[in-house]
């Protein structure tokens, strides 16, 4: 595939970069060169090759997924203008 001119000049409208016309030729070429590297990248031969995140082997730190009430319901209602039966204590709002 290849870019030329106009092909430039409408991907730098849809980008909304005003692109001068003197540069439309450069920016042509360096979409073609991009172009050229992608290409390039496709003839890479990736069969049994895993996916990785990293290029070195980390296993990232886990722990049990537990459920706790983190038991701190007396610091937690110390800071409350108003607690009651262990829980805030709210002025009604309807009437």
């Amino acid at each position: 595939m290849s870019i030329d001119r106009e092909t430039a000049r409408r991907v730098a409208k849809l980008a909304r970069i005003a692109v001068p016309d003197d540069r439309l030729d450069g920016l042509a070429s360096e979409f073609n060169a991009i172009l050229g590297f992608v290409e390039q990248l496709g003839e890479v031969d990736v069969e049994g090759v895993d996916p990785m995140v990293s290029v070195t082997p980390m296993q990232l730190k886990r722990r049990d997924d537990v459920v706790t009430d983190g038991n701190q319901q007396d610091a937690v209602l110390a800071n409350a203008p108003d607690a009651r039966e262990g829980f805030f204590a709210v002025p009604k709002v309807v009437e």
